[in-house]
């Protein structure tokens, strides 16, 4: 059958392209490409391109209230916009598809400007004459070890779990490490035919420090010569069915045990290959590949840990053809480094290391649009995962899905950095629960999705009534997001740490991708007017308190405002069903003092002391919350003479409010409050977006300018709220300043996890240790 995977090269070429290519899900967006770059490897083709995508976003804009408005009026209106934004796509698949792929890109290529495609890799000589006559585009070779080089800066950059531990017998088998914000200095050993040793310094300081003639080529050359097996798979697949002791010389071989004097163990290779010279008889193929499988690696293990200490390094990432994410070579490898340096250094994988040729020769041709200007974000809707390498797992799927892999990553128009005020960003960890590690977790969440599936569905169409072809792309969505769910139920590292907030982000990439950019925009603008019209009566039952009454009444106000969200199914049913549910029934719901986690006596004597200089507030969602619930408690901070910062997402994410929606709500609020409209006039109050477009909150990837404000503001106060933001996230994030994490946990099973109830409360008062030296 002409579409057999794995058929003869002849029958390759001629293959049936429908079977072997579905075209339109792995090329994408390729008429509006800009930019091409390619990698040519022995055996895989890594092709990158830049192209626009057009996609529908929902803006809101204040109504004009110099006109007396007629009662009932909405506070502001909402269209949906088209816009453009930069998306880059990454594609790897093997050289023998590689005339059928440059037709299929000659055929859509409508209108590029692009008269040069970027090349680099051992076969981008080889391939040049038919890439230029296919393309009609001029291949302009790149550095090979530059474009490595920049291609991993790049990942390690704008992937935060890019990096991974591998460990063979662990559950699970990856390890995904949080990246330091300062990725140098590094130790690269790019492992090809032979072996490259690279100590990187900075963007553009690199040196090759090293290296060794016994890498990937000596592993296939000797193993098509000892085993008459001439592909390199083939080969890797025997490795791992062979046992290595019965052609390798043990200490227990030579000295009859350990060798403790020395501190060998008895099960140590005293020497590679050493059996064969004195038995006389035959030794099988499988373990005679694996005998040569741990020579080659440890030689390589070696030589990296000496290079590592030689340069003072501790951070070593290995990568290059003789890895591509096979659990044996990692397993053989990590083992090595582990034994060499006892265990002081750890061998790190990347996730994307096939590409990073590729990314590094688009960069080169890149540079006058400068992409480090911008952060970047993979997109988890059109990525590929990573594969499980368990090898139970159907292995002709993993052949199947393995012939083409596919990475995009969006251009946010905003650099992201830190949250000046983390304790210690190198070990800052965003979610509180890592379901890749917690399978009891990871089956409850990942259910609840599933369940939520329908209800995500309906909100969407709900969004778009007038749409005719509305109905198919919410269709579309649901087969994409259900599909995703299936892939990380298989495989829950396929793109790092699975977590709650990296299902809620894949959903929102899901759903842009079909264009619904904010399916709750109409709720919340219902929401917001609602509460709009009680935020005065609020504020004067307030004021008629004692100051220890109205300290109370604001915090119970803010976590009844809490509840009022639509992403917790417990809650999103009693707004269906009563939409009069208001701000007092609310309160009604929450858990009586002593809440769940409760310090709020704590706060109350802060509140005593000194005001704060400036507060930090990362608000949650919009309408009743926002308004009823985070207005009166700011105004309150800012009675007292501290500063207030209110951060809100940049992009829609369920009810969420954004920075959009929060600057009308503020202009409304301040037209009626004087205390608000002083303090936005005098810039005591200021907006800023986050940078996120999440229901959870990374606090190192944020927007360069909130980072700003923060520290000429001296901010010493940070307030985060919501289940999404502070339970989720951040429960455990440790602050230089002191923070106040609240929410309202709105989900039985996560209650009951963390010794509550549903509606139980948390408040949680942390002050840092004080630091000796700081006045």
């Amino acid at each position: 059958m002409a579409g057999h995977v794995g058929g003869t090269e002849g029958g390759r070429n001629s293959m049936d392209k429908s079977i072997t290519l579905p075209p339109d899900e792995i090329f994408r967006n390729l008429e509006n490409a800009k930019r091409f770059a390619i990698d040519i490897g022995g055996s895989l083709t890594k092709l990158a391109y830049y192209s626009t995508v057009q996609h529908k976003v929902a803006k809101v804009k204040s109504f004009d209230h110099s006109v007396k408005e007629a009662e009932g009026d909405p506070v502001y209106e909402i269209s949906v916009q088209e816009e453009i934004t930069a998306r880059l796509h990454f594609i790897k698949f093997e050289n023998a598809y590689i005339e059928t792929c440059l037709d299929f890109i000659k055929d859509h290529l409508v209108n590029t400007e692009t008269k040069v495609i970027k090349a680099t890799g051992g076969g981008a000589h080889k391939f040049k004459d038919l890439i230029e006559k296919k393309l009609k585009l001029k291949v302009d070779k790149e550095d090979e070890m530059t474009c490595l080089i920049k291609g991993c800066n790049f990942v390690l950059r704008n992937i935060p779990h890019e990096a991974f531990v591998y460990a063979k017998h662990a559950d699970p088998e990856f390890r995904f490490q949080n990246t330091h914000p300062d990725i140098f200095p590094y130790l690269l050993i790019n492992i090809g035919s032979g072996v490259s040793i690279v100590k990187v310094e900075s963007e553009d300081k690199f040196e090759r420090v090293g290296g060794s003639s016994i890498g990937g080529g000596t592993f296939w050359g000797l193993g098509a010569l000892l085993t008459k097996t001439k592909r390199f798979d083939e080969l890797l697949q025997l490795a791992s069915r062979g046992q290595h002791s019965n052609v390798d010389m043990l200490v227990k071989d030579i000295y009859g045990g350990a060798y403790e004097s020395l501190g060998l163990t008895g099960d140590l290779i005293a020497s590679s290959f050493g059996k064969s010279a004195t038995t006389d008889k035959q030794f099988s193929k499988e373990d005679m590949a694996k005998s040569l499988l741990h020579m080659i690696s440890n030689d390589i293990g070696q030589l990296a840990c000496l290079y590592a200490r030689l340069h003072n390094l501790s951070t070593v990432y290995f990568g290059g053809f003789f890895i591509r994410g096979h659990p044996v070579t990692m397993h053989t490898i990590t083992y090595s480094i582990n034994f060499f340096t006892k265990g002081e250094v750890q061998a790190l994988f990347l996730r994307h290391e096939g590409y990073l040729g590729t990314i590094g020769a688009f960069l080169k041709g890149a540079e006058e649009d400068n992409p480090n200007q911008y952060s970047w974000g993979e997109n988890y809707a059109g990525s590929s995962g990573l594969m499980s390498v368990s090898p139970d797992i159907n292995p002709m799927q993993r052949a199947r899905s393995g012939t083409f892999d596919m990475l995009e990553m969006d251009r946010l128009e905003r650099q992201l950095v830190n949250l000046p005020l983390l304790q210690d960003p190198s070990s800052y960890i965003p979610d509180t629960v890592d379901l890749t590690e917690d399978s009891h977790a990871r089956e409850y969440w990942l259910s609840c999705f599933e369940e939520a599936l329908d209800g995500v569905v309906k909100r969407a169409l709900a969004s778009q009534p007038d749409i005719l072809e509305a109905a198919e792309r919410a269709e579309k969505f649901r087969q994409k997001y259900r599909h995703k769910l299936q892939t990380l139920r298989q495989q829950p590292f396929a793109y790092g740490s699975l977590t709650v907030r990296s299902l809620l982000d894949t959903r929102e990439h899901c759903l842009n991708e079909f264009n619904f950019p904010d399916p709750y925009s109409k709720i919340k603008q219902r929401e917001n007017d609602m509460a709009l019209k009680y935020y005065q009566k609020v504020v004067r039952a307030l004021e008629d308190l004692s100051w220890e009454q109205r300290q109370f009444a604001l915090v119970r106000g803010l976590l009844a405002g809490n509840v009022f969200d639509w992403g917790a199914k417990a809650v999103s049913d009693v707004l269906e069903t009563d939409p009069g549910f208001g701000f007092e029934q609310a309160k009604q719901q929450l858990q009586e003092r002593p809440w769940l986690v409760d310090a709020y006596n704590q706060w109350i004597e802060r509140l005593k002391g000194e005001p704060h200089k400036c507060a930090l507030f990362f608000v949650d969602n919009s309408g009743i919350d926002i308004i009823l619930g985070v207005f009166p408690f700011v105004r309150e901070l800012l009675i007292r003479g501290t500063q207030v910062v209110l951060a809100s997402n940049s992009l829609p994410a369920l009810n969420d409010v954004t920075n959009n929606e929060l600057h009308i709500l503020t202009e409304r609020i301040a037209g009626m409050d004087p205390v608000i409209q002083a303090a936005v006039k005098d810039d005591r109050l200021t907006l800023v977006q986050s940078g996120s477009s999440s229901p959870c909150l990374d606090l190192s990837r944020l927007d360069k300018v909130l980072a700003t404000v923060v520290r000429e503001r001296r901010t010493d106060l940070v307030i985060i709220e919501g289940m999404g933001r502070a339970i989720h996230t951040n429960y455990y994030a440790a602050l230089s300043c002191e923070s106040l994490k609240l929410a309202v946990i709105k989900n039985s099973w996560l209650a009951d996890r963390l010794g509550g109830k549903i509606f139980s409360v948390v408040f949680k008062f942390e002050v840092p240790p004080k630091t000796q030296g700081l006045h």
